[in-house]
């Protein structure tokens, strides 16, 4: 035997390397209570580095970071940008709205939390199919004459990812401005030459949070999950539908919303500010003055958040929403994992006999989220929610319906991720139509969906039981 072989095998050298190891792990667990987290999260990281030490301190180098300090834009510019969406209109005199206490409510909380301002005027068309929904936007991409700024969370090479490069590339070639921002773990299965082909047509694009060594570690676990478009000023998109073939799947159901009005400018301000983190110039983009007024206008706020702000902007609006509620809550998402504060929201308004309806795909996309999901089904039963498991494919819809007034549509899943760890933005419409439309979707998806009886759910195997009560400890960190 060597030296050096000796020297590996040496008691000195292990009880050091174990000493440090320790020291790691116990510094993690200092630097997790330091933060003043959610003590349910900060609990679950501090079951997974005791539990499985080797194994949790590398999930927590990789998902576990707070970033909450970092700014997505220097203050200098946000207030630049916050001049600009507000410049072409006064602030709503809410005492003369035609909205509920409750909403007004709504709309004064988004506006502490976010800056966002509640524009009137607006129209928006729903759709519920991928295709149709792509039509509009492409045929808005082939009649734009000034800019294009998009942001997706997925943009695949495939049949549908092409179409939409195509019209990009046309666009930018007949002297359209086009930016994109695509989240690079989102978008990973489009290769270089995907991207190398837009950017020799003129686009200018850039990854979110580009995950390569070493930085892999501090960025996996923050993705922009919006997808948003706005298109010379005039036209936005925002909703749960990406640019890929499977979205244009019988088997997929999902949401998407086209606005126009006012309100395009605060996905316009979105995008902005995104840009701007990416290390881009500010966008100055002309934004019309005019818009044709609808016969049945309607308020909207953009609602957006992020783990780099100071509130989870989106989970403390729909509590508040939740709370106020009168008459009914209505929820559609492919993921139900909601906190406690949220959870204890549905449970309240469920026991003071508000109409609670929650639907959920019975095979989501992930069989991990389908057994976290289904944990929590038990204490909505038991408060008296309805709960609907819907059986004709993937429910990708992100919804909430308020009573008959208020509907948030957008990006955000009801559950963990969405609230703490991705950048999301949802659409608030303070509008009876709009909300009579989202629920008529909501009810047509029921019409394909089973409504779970509680004394049935409390027989299902005691396996499923099990593997969800397990899954469901990691609720926090999904």
């Amino acid at each position: 035997m060597t030296a050096f072989q000796e020297y590996l095998l040496s008691p000195w050298l292990y009880y050091t390397l174990m000493t440090v190891y320790a020291l790691s792990i116990l510094t993690v667990i200092i630097v997790i209570l330091s933060e003043n987290r959610n003590p349910v999260k900060s609990l679950a990281w501090m079951t997974v580095l005791l539990v499985v030490p080797g194994v949790g301190l590398v999930l927590y180098i990789f998902f576990g970071r707070n970033i909450q300090r970092k700014h997505l834009i220097s203050r200098r510019n946000l207030r630049k940008l916050r001049r600009t969406e507000a410049s072409s209109r006064r602030p709503a005199d809410l005492r003369r709205l035609r909205l509920s206490p409750q909403s007004v409510q709504l709309v004064k909380l988004a506006h502490s939390l976010a800056g966002a301002v509640y524009h009137e005027g607006n129209s928006a068309s729903v759709f519920t199919d991928a295709r149709e929904k792509m039509d509009a936007l492409i045929a808005d991409i082939d009649n734009a004459r000034d800019y294009i700024n998009i942001e997706y969370y997925i943009i695949d090479d495939d049949n549908i990812g092409r179409r939409f490069q195509s019209a990009l590339i046309q666009a930018a070639r007949r002297g359209v401005r086009v930016r994109v921002i695509y989240d690079h773990v989102g978008s990973f299965s489009a290769g270089r030459k995907f991207w190398k082909e837009l950017r020799q047509a003129g686009v200018d694009i850039h990854p979110f949070f580009r995950v390569v060594f070493p930085i892999f570690a501090t960025h996996i676990n923050w993705r922009n999950h919006r997808k948003i478009a706005v298109i010379d000023g005039r036209a936005a998109y925002i909703g749960g539908m990406n640019i890929a073939d499977r979205y244009l799947a019988e088997t997929w159901r999902d949401l998407h919303v086209r606005i126009q009005g006012p309100a395009v400018r605060a996905l316009q301000y979105c995008f902005a500010v995104d840009w701007t983190f990416m290390g881009q110039p500010l966008v100055n983009d002309p934004m019309p003055q005019d818009h044709p007024q609808p016969e049945k206008p309607m308020g909207m706020q953009l609602i957006s958040s992020g783990p780099t702000g100071k509130w989870p902007n989106i989970a403390m609006v729909f509590q508040r929403a939740i709370a106020n509620a009168r008459r009914r809550v209505y929820i559609m998402t492919p993921y139900f994992l909601p906190d406690d504060s949220l959870l204890r929201a549905l449970q309240t308004a469920a026991l003071a006999r508000v109409d609670v309806r929650i639907l959920i795909p019975r095979n989501p996309d992930s069989v991990v989220m389908r057994h976290a999901s289904f944990s929590y089904i038990s204490q909505c039963l038991s408060a008296g929610m309805k709960v609907y498991l819907y059986e004709g494919g993937m429910l990708h819809s992100k919804a909430l319906i308020i009573d008959y007034d208020m509907t948030s549509v957008g990006s955000t899943n009801f559950d963990f991720r969405s609230f703490e760890h991705n950048f999301e933005a949802n659409i608030m419409v303070y509008s009876q139509e709009f909300n009579a439309r989202i629920t008529d979707e909501f009810r047509n998806a029921c019409s394909s969906a089973t409504r779970l009886v509680a004394s049935e759910w409390r027989r299902r195997p005691l396996g499923n039981r099990a593997i969800q009560s397990v899954v469901r400890l990691l609720s926090p960190i999904l």
